[in-house]
């Protein structure tokens, strides 16, 4: 399978899981995995220069690990991200960590 669109899948997945585990609709964020494609929207977020309201809410739900961030530092992933993306995701979510 094309890793671009696993990665779409696993976007979709994180957004399922929230909703399931946590009671989080995240539905902008639906909306935008739909309208581009998962790869699209994730380099997107790497691109800003804070974090997601998303991100803010799974970090206050204590579920770091269902956000983007999270999925793009999978390893069988690491070919989609440069480094320098990979760093500042790692970053990100090591600053919320250390909250």
């Amino acid at each position: 399978m094309d890793l671009r669109k696993e990665f779409h899948r696993d976007m979709i997945a994180i957004y399922q899981k929230a909703k399931k585990e946590c009671g989080y609709n995240a539905t902008r964020f639906l909306q935008m995995v739909a309208a581009k494609d998962g790869l699209t929207v994730a380099k997107s977020f790497i691109q800003r220069s804070q974090a997601t309201d998303g991100f803010t809410i799974l970090w206050e739900l204590g579920r770091l690990d269902l956000t983007v961030e999270a999925l793009i530092l999978k390893p069988k992933y690491a070919e989609l991200f440069t480094d320098e993306e990979r760093r500042q995701v790692q970053e990100l979510l090591d600053q919320y960590n250390n909250r």
